[in-house]
């Protein structure tokens, strides 16, 4: 069985508070982008004749990843099925388009595809609220990629709502500024603290407006800390405004850019 797992963009992103358990509560909306892709290939392997079960096995081409295959958030996901219901061994082929730590949650599509794979190709019956709480486990924002539509999303990325953008009839352009990779943590260390708590525009609302109204309504905290130590982020922000975006933002927390542009 193959897929193409996609990518997603952050329309807005506000980090409303730290939560005792080290992570933040957010609000934002994700929007799936399927121009933008990994090709994932799941097969069952052939069962032994005799002696030891086969183990998974995974490989990795396309963009080089800084993990190991066996620290892939696809194996974690056939883990937890086969931890669970007992699936037997499968070969994972994962080429990777979507950049990684760029803001884009390609590891999380990954780890959501192939949880639903494993879903169809061994008849486990999950139902998507089934999935999203096993993708939630993977991942803060695993769960999105089980829908995988448009979603109001709180807590750490893991509540979800789904919402219909009226404003449809759009192109979205995604690049990278060469060399550039922000780290969640240094994203997360230079946020205003003083945000945290603040009224701001409710995103349900302010995506209704037009898309070009968007520029003054919609935000993305990570743009405070990031683009002051990242000038070739913002400067990117800023060239897409010129190409004739009708609206640009950083997604999630960087380094990677989208512009929004009329078709």
């Amino acid at each position: 069985m193959k897929t193409y797992p996609n990518c997603k963009i952050n329309l807005g992103l506000h980090v409303v508070g730290k939560r005792p358990d080290g992570y933040h509560n957010l609000e934002t909306i994700f929007l799936p982008v399927t121009d933008l892709c990994d090709e994932l290939e799941i097969t069952e392997q052939n069962p032994p004749s005799g002696g030891a079960a086969h183990a998974p096995r995974m490989i990795q081409d396309g963009i080089t990843l800084d993990n190991a295959p066996e620290d892939n958030l696809c194996m974690k996901a056939w883990r937890l099925l086969h931890e669970e219901f007992g699936i037997p061994a499968v070969h994972i082929r994962l080429k990777k388009g979507i950049p990684f730590g760029a803001g884009l949650g390609g590891g999380s599509s990954d780890a959501a595809f192939t949880l639903k794979m494993l879903n169809e190709m061994f008849s486990l019956h999950l139902n998507d609220t089934d999935l999203e709480r096993r993708a939630a486990m993977l991942g803060a924002d695993c769960a999105f990629f089980i829908q995988n539509r448009a979603a109001y999303a709180t807590g750490i990325g893991d509540q979800l709502e789904n919402i219909e953008i009226r404003n449809s009839k759009f192109e979205v352009k995604i690049e990278i500024p060469d060399g550039e990779h922000v780290s969640t943590k240094e994203a997360y260390g230079g946020l205003r603290r003083d945000l945290f708590g603040t009224p701001r525009p409710d995103l349900r609302e302010a995506i209704r407006r037009p898309i070009e109204e968007w520029r003054n309504l919609i935000v993305n905290d990570f743009e405070n800390s990031v683009f002051p130590a990242h000038p070739a982020i913002a400067a990117l922000k800023d060239d897409f405004y010129r190409r004739g975006a009708l609206y640009a933002s950083m997604t999630g927390s960087g380094a990677a850019v989208f512009g929004i542009f009329a078709r």
